[in-house]
């Protein structure tokens, strides 16, 4: 796996921008929206379908169609706009395939606004999530049928935020170790905040 230029200035929730008194909160208006539209758009449709049509087919068949839009706009516009990240994966002359993760150049003129950074990690995260608590409430409620299309949206929608966590961690990182190491840290300070 490759890791490309340096991650310094691709901020997540609670890093301040600089210089933000001269800069729009939002610079790319068209793609924050679209960062949101496909996503809710989808969840929307899922939610309402049965209410909007009796067909399962049209049902099934725009909510895929909303996700592969939300997929490919969030890998290949608003990852690079909003946050300065790109992934993807190429396959050498050899047929061997790599993965490459890159984020924005450090030096780069380019400041990522903090608005729009809340709004890509925020979209980012709760849409999988919200795709996750789907599955269990289609096998609960024996919804088998749906079952497919709550699967493609858990798929397309972890896709992206593994790509994107990837990007901003680095390639080289085991994201388990990294998260083990973070939860044994916040253990220990809870462990030394009670004190005897």
């Amino acid at each position: 796996m490759l890791r490309q230029d340096s991650q310094a200035d691709v901020p997540l929730f609670d890093e301040d921008e600089q210089d933000s008194k001269n800069k729009p909160k939002i610079q790319h208006p068209l793609a924050s929206f679209f960062h949101l539209f496909f996503r809710l758009s989808a969840v929307l449709v899922y939610l309402l379908c049965e209410f909007i049509s009796s067909s399962f087919i049209a049902c099934m068949v725009t909510i895929i169609l909303l996700l592969s839009c939300d997929f490919w706009t969030v890998k290949n516009v608003t990852g690079r706009l909003l946050v300065g990240l790109r992934w993807w994966n190429q396959v050498d002359e050899n047929g061997k395939s790599h993965w490459v993760f890159e984020s924005r150049k450090a030096n780069s003129k380019k400041v990522v606004s903090s608005s729009e950074s809340r709004i890509f990690w925020l979209g980012l995260i709760v849409c999988p999530v919200l795709w996750v608590v789907f599955v269990f409430s289609t096998l609960i409620s024996f919804k088998i049928k749906w079952l497919a299309v709550v699967i493609m949206g858990v798929v397309l929608q972890w896709a992206n935020l593994y790509g994107y966590v990837r990007c901003k961690v680095g390639a080289g990182t085991n994201l388990r170790n990294m998260a083990t190491n973070y939860l044994g840290l916040q253990l220990f300070k809870q462990a030394m905040s009670k004190g005897p």
